[in-house]
């Protein structure tokens, strides 16, 4: 139950269906996130799925934070870049 609560927050914060979350996140389940051309297709992804545009400048911003370590993903930092309203 507190996990449905967690999902209808998330979806009604982000406007993004929990389905398209989860189908996002099984489809990059065990992806290099070392290797830039996956990385990139992963950010391309978010952002579609997000409804969101993002300028090549922030693409690339975002692939190298990734790529350079990819243990190191700050997620909300990321989130603040591909969020227009907080430029």
């Amino acid at each position: 139950m507190a996990f449905d609560k967690i999902f209808k927050n998330i979806q009604k914060k982000s406007g993004v269906k929990i389905t398209d979350i989860i189908k996002l996140a099984n489809s990059i389940q065990g992806a290099n996130f070392k290797d830039e051309k996956t990385v990139r297709e992963i950010v391309q992804k978010v952002a579609a799925t997000a409804n969101k545009s993002i300028t090549k400048e922030k693409e690339d911003q975002i692939v190298k934070i990734i790529t350079d370590d990819p243990n190191a993903i700050n997620i909300n930092k990321i989130s603040n870049m591909m969020d227009n309203k907080k430029q």
